[in-house]
């Protein structure tokens, strides 16, 4: 098999946003979203991008003319998924669109933080996708081992400064407020001082029983009352819904 050309990575593109004021905050962004993902969240509203697949050069090559053709009309791009570092070839990429002038944001679940900390030299913000708390993430994600790597790429950002913001998907059938707001309350102690909570999206999921309702879930008061007692341990706090 020919091997891509310099400066043509093999990403596999599943899906790209031309244009949101979302994905980056405060700033005006394209997201390139990247096949393939290695954790099976029950609440996953995109399961068809979790099977991995390898790119073929045109598919990334047409992201690079992309944003030729918006140099000084977009400010950022944003690498999502799927799970980004999944790719070995991620840092080519991210260091084309660094050379074209843009900031570089990354949406990861943290879950490979030695690729992690090679692609910090090229980024400007990322979003760390906080899965849930160390005790029960591998049964929210599906997958054995996972608190170790999350609590190395927290650890991590934090050190190294970079702008960051910490995000955790909530699901009724994997949280209660309780636990909620034991974990947003020990991200602030790590020294998050960013955190979004977004309520899932039930109206497709990986796990069929996560588009059933959840007995007892929440009310929008009680969720509202709990955020208005964590925003003091956050310089901004965010509810998704």
């Amino acid at each position: 098999m020919p091997h891509p050309e310099p400066g043509r990575p093999r990403l596999p593109v599943a899906g790209f946003t031309p244009m949101t004021t979302l994905d980056y905050p405060d700033h005006l962004a394209c997201v390139v979203f990247l096949q393939g993902c290695p954790l099976r969240c029950g609440y996953c509203h995109n399961p068809q991008m979790l099977a991995a697949r390898r790119g073929e050069p045109a598919e990334w090559q047409g992201v690079a003319d992309f944003l030729e053709s918006r140099r000084g009309l977009l400010e950022a791009v944003v690498f999502s998924g799927g799970e980004p570092t999944l790719h070995a070839e991620l840092p080519a990429a991210v260091k084309r669109a660094k050379a074209l002038g843009f900031k570089v944001g990354l949406h990861t679940a943290g879950i490979y933080p030695q690729r992690l900390q090679a692609l910090l030299p090229w980024l400007d913000w990322v979003g760390l996708d906080v899965k849930g708390p160390a005790d029960d993430i591998d049964r929210i994600v599906g997958r054995r081992g996972m608190a170790a790597p999350q609590e190395r790429s927290l650890t991590l950002l934090m050190k190294h400064g970079i702008a960051v913001e910490c995000r955790t998907t909530v699901h009724w059938r994997d949280f209660d407020l309780e636990r909620l707001r034991r974990l947003a309350l020990d991200l602030a102690e790590h020294g998050a001082t960013h955190y979004a909570i977004q309520l899932a999206r039930t109206g497709q999921c990986l796990d069929a029983d996560y588009t059933a309702p959840v007995p007892g879930a929440p009310t929008t008061g009680q969720v509202e009352a709990l955020i208005n007692e964590l925003r003091p341990a956050f310089r901004r706090l965010t509810l998704r819904q």
